[in-house]
């Protein structure tokens, strides 16, 4: 009599997963994996942030040399010093040019003084500012930022949101309206986003602030500030339109011929016209159809587009005298304020590596089609 076969375990979805390697093992791999390699990534950008904000080094002659000069100014109005002979003279400027060149670490080699740099920028240690000629050489940079950041979100905040949500709504209804005469204006205007916001900023200040004058020129509220919570917040959303305004007129056009094109291309897929077929309602073709399997690519853009708005438009928000980070950024250039800049490339590297390593989470929760990890083989 034959020998009656043992029927064999039954794999579990664990074991069939790549190999027979758990999920759960997989998944903690690659994001372990993942993270080092972004904040490697990230240290490579800031090191390199630090050695072009301090040109190699030369930007440490530019402080002895400012140093020299500011110590021999102030000794030569000391009565003081001045009754001095010559050699005690010379032997104390000196020894006054060292202490300071020993407060701000020039009396150390520039690579420690990067790595060093380096160590308290990946730690948010971001000191004080470096700018000894200004009134915030004694205030520390986090301070700075942190003052200067959030007339920044504000603005940008604002603008990039409408910018992504009307041209997303729009693109939709012109996709569904292919040949409208609509869908052919936008087309026709897109051309009109090759210029920057501040291009059109100053025709719009021109026309509605110095010759319609019913705008402000620039600012973030009136002068004097109002002294009431509402009037406030009056001349703040009254300050808010041109700039808006502006970033609307660069970025809507494209915006919309892009996504409206985008949203054509997946309109034509084979199981779009199945579902037409099936006499769906178009809203809901729209819906599992089109807009389904989009959704990574548009969460990727919105991502980006929430992450550009940290470090604002130095041009943008001088031309409209707007207190944020893009002008201090402009500044700490001006003056080789490194702590500054690189306090600010710190911030920005920081939310773009947690955007990327999120949007990974984020693609395989809205697409089942996104394996974190590797592709799957069965054993």
């Amino acid at each position: 009599m034959a020998e009656q076969a043992i029927p064999a375990a039954p794999v579990t979805p664990e074991e069939r997963a790549q190999g027979g390697v758990p999920t759960w093992k997989r998944v903690l791999r690659y994001t372990v994996v993942r993270m080092v390699m972004l904040f490697f990534t990230v240290i490579v950008g800031v090191y390199l942030t630090i050695l072009i904000a301090n040109m190699g080094g030369q930007v440490d002659e530019i402080r002895r040399a400012f140093i020299r000069e500011m110590v021999g100014n102030m000794l030569a109005n000391n009565p003081t010093f001045r009754a001095l002979p010559p050699e005690e003279r010379q032997k104390r400027m000196e020894a006054e040019i060292l202490r300071w060149e020993k407060r701000y670490g020039l009396d150390q080699p520039f690579l420690v003084r990067s790595f060093r740099f380096l160590k308290d920028a990946m730690t948010l240690r971001l000191g004080r500012a470096e700018n000894m000629t200004s009134d915030s050489g004694s205030r520390r940079v986090r301070l700075i930022i942190l003052e200067r950041l959030p007339p920044t979100l504000f603005l940008f905040g604002t603008s990039a949101l409408m910018v992504f949500a009307l041209s997303l709504f729009i693109s939709l209804f012109l996709s569904r309206n292919y040949g409208h005469w609509l869908d052919r204006m936008f087309v026709s205007l897109s051309p009109l986003s090759s210029a920057p916001g501040w291009f059109y900023g100053l025709f719009l200040i021109t026309i509605f602030a110095a010759w319609l004058k019913v705008l402000p020129f620039g600012g973030m509220i009136s002068t004097p500030p109002p002294e009431t919570p509402w009037e406030y917040t009056l001349s703040l959303l009254k300050h808010l339109i041109l700039p808006i305004s502006a970033q609307v007129l660069s970025s809507l056009f494209i915006g919309v011929y892009s996504w409206r094109t985008f949203f054509l291309i997946y309109s034509s897929e084979d199981y779009v016209e199945i579902a037409k077929a099936k006499g769906l309602p178009s809203r809901t073709i729209e819906r599992r159809y089109i807009l389904r399997p989009t959704l990574p690519t548009i969460i990727t853009s919105f991502a980006l587009t929430l992450i550009g708005v940290w470090t604002g438009q130095i041009i943008f928000e001088t031309i409209f005298d707007w207190p944020g980070l893009g002008r201090t950024f402009y500044q700490a250039t001006l003056v080789y304020d490194t702590a500054v800049i690189v306090g600010i490339t710190v911030l920005y590297a920081y939310l773009l590596a947690i955007t990327v390593f999120l949007l990974d989470i984020i693609y395989a929760i809205v697409d089942p089609r996104v394996d974190v990890g590797g592709p799957r083989t069965s054993t």
